[in-house]
Order: structure tokens, then sequence, then C-alpha cells
């Protein structure tokens, strides 16, 4: 574990180097802090920092920067309480939420822009599964006696299909009931509340129609995982060339990839959805991140929800010099308020 001082001086050339993009030295720390250390004091504590992986220093004679290993601590031990929200901005985020909600893609651009206006870094909102269309009713197309095509039809009018195999010892006439069931109980239901109403609801009225109880389950399950799964949601983006602003890009080819990868909407979507799951705020740094094209970048996510039901992401995209101390905050502040907008158009 850091001493005081060595966290005090890493927080320090943590701040200094998001705000200057450029190497902190000893004598820069030492003119700010009211520690009373020395700039070669501080010298040797930064050269500590150094060898236990907390700092790295780019040039032989250039000051340090954080390493990712650095950014980690910083994030999950010197930030509890911190803040660098204003609050005008914090009147700003509320009055986003304060109008009706109109369309729902509507509210999730104006989340995106709003984000990276405010931030100057590139925003991702995983918009949810098209909150606002219900599940009209299902259709289940025979091709022989082990395999069938599924249709799920939205009130929007859209047709999905997934060709299914019957279980071992289960029948097309046991799978019809299946289908039977499920839209007598679930035609109407918003697809947000598919998975909760299938299984709170109908799990034991489906077992009855199916002899095997375990078979039934599991089946069940299976298709109620297709209901949601196939039906993506939007990734909407906002100041997707500011990657190019932060000094860490100004280089093309750097910044390529990145950009790349924002084109391509599938996989920012699944990149996104693996936070979905969880209501924690996640903060992946560098090489923490899944996907080689930000392995320069930090990814910063917030789920929002409707009802308690974790229903959509809201991320902001940046340099690994990121200004954490207001991004968390502000993430935080932003998917509360999405949630409550929507939890109050769609439950209450």
């Amino acid at each position: 574990m850091l001493t005081d001082r060595q966290m005090m001086i890493l927080r320090m050339i943590v701040d200094n180097y998001v705000i200057s993009a450029e190497p902190v030295g000893s004598r820069t720390i030492s003119k700010q802090t009211d520690l009373g250390l020395s700039a070669a004091t501080i010298r040797n504590e930064m050269a500590d920092l150094e060898e236990l992986g907390y700092l790295e220093q780019p040039h032989a004679s250039a000051g340090r920067i954080p390493s990712q290993m650095g950014y980690r601590f910083y994030v999950d031990h010197l930030l509890m309480g911190d803040t660098r929200l204003s609050g005008q901005e914090i009147t700003r985020i509320k009055s986003l939420f304060t109008e009706r909600i109109g369309e729902m893609e509507r509210v999730a651009q104006q989340t995106a822009l709003f984000l990276s206006n405010l931030t100057q870094y590139t925003a991702v909102v995983l918009g949810p599964q098209v909150y606002d269309t219900t599940l009209k009713n299902l259709q289940l197309v025979a091709l022989n006696d082990h395999t069938a095509v599924l249709l799920m039809v939205a009130s929007s009018g859209q047709v999905y299909n997934r060709t299914v195999s019957m279980p071992e010892g289960v029948s097309l006439r046991e799978m019809e009931s299946l289908v039977r069931i499920l839209n007598a109980r679930l035609s109407g239901t918003p697809m947000y509340r598919i998975r909760s109403r299938a299984l709170e609801e109908i799990t034991h009225e489906v077992a009855r129609h199916m002899r095997d109880y375990e078979e039934a389950v599991h089946l069940l399950d299976q298709v109620v995982t297709w209901l949601e799964s196939d039906k993506e949601g939007k990734v909407y983006l906002g100041g997707a060339t500011n990657m190019l602003l932060q000094p860490e890009f100004r280089d093309v080819h750097k910044a390529q990839p990145v950009l790349t990868w924002l084109e391509r909407h599938h996989d920012v979507m699944e990149a996104l959805r693996s936070d979905e799951s969880t209501l924690q705020l996640q903060v992946r740094i560098g090489g923490e991140n899944d996907v080689q094209s930000l392995h320069d970048c930090s990814l910063v996510t917030a789920t929002y929800t409707i009802g308690g039901l974790p229903v959509g992401v809201i991320g902001l995209i940046g340099p690994t010099r990121m200004d954490y101390a207001r991004v968390i905050p502000l993430l935080g502040h932003l998917s509360k308020g999405l949630s409550d907008l929507l939890t109050k158009f769609y439950v209450n």
C-alpha cells in the first residue's frame, strides 16, 4: 500500500497531467503542495512510484506520467467523495430530463450530444431495446418433426425469425403449446418486461403442458433469451471526432482504429452490453478494455434502468488521461436522471 505522501503525489501528478497532457516534474508538485517537501524529496518519491509501477517516464529528462496501474489506483482509491461538477452543470443535467419524454430515440441522441458537448470526449449511448414496442405475437412454422421456424411479430410491424431444433423428448405439439401460452400471457408486453413476466408468471404453466419439467424450463429460457437478445437496441454517438481534439490522438493514424471501431455499431453494442447486466459504474483503463482498438483509451460506462431493471448504457470514451474526477459523477447523475425519467414514463 502506498504511503499518504505517495498517494498525495500520485494524485497531484494525475490531476496535473489531465489538465496539461505534459509530463509532470517534481518542481511543479513542490510549487503546488503545502507538504513542505523539497523538489529533491518529491523526486525520490516519484522514482519510487515509478519503480512500483504507478508512474512512467516517457523521456530520460522529462517528468512522469501516470501508468495504467497509476490511473487504476487513482480511480479506486483517490476519488472518494471527489467531484468536479459545478452547481451550474448539475442544474443543466437535471434540466435535460425535465421535459415530458418523447421518442426514445430523441432522448438517447440528446443524452449523447449533451454528454459529448459537456466533456469534449466521445459519448456513446446504448438505447433500450425498443421500449415503445411490445410483443404482438409468436408463430411457429414446422419444417419437419425436429425443426421449426419461430417468428416474433412486434407491434411496430417488424418480424424476427429463428430456426429452432426440438429438444430431445419434446414433441412439435408441446412446442406449439408453449407458443400458445406465450401468446396468451405475453402479447402486448413491452420487450423489456418479457423475461421478468415469463419467469415469474408462466414457468409452472408451461411445465404443466410438457412432460419433462426441466426441459420445459430450459426451453422457455432459450425462447425468452432469443426474444430479448435479437431485438437490438441502437447505438447513439455524440462527438465521434472529439477524439481528434485530444493531444494523444492528433496523429490521425493513432486515432483511426478508434474511429473505425466507433463506426461498427454492432461491435460498440457488444462492448457496452457487457456492462448492461450490472448496476455498478464501470471504468476500463487502457489494456483493461477487451477491444484492442481501445487499448490507448479509457471507457467509462453507467447503466440506466426502468423500474430497477437495467435496460441501456451511457458511456464516455477518451484518452487514459481522462478527467475521472469529473466524468464519474457526471455519468452517475445522467444515468440516474435517465432512469428516473424512463421509470416515470413506462412504469408509474
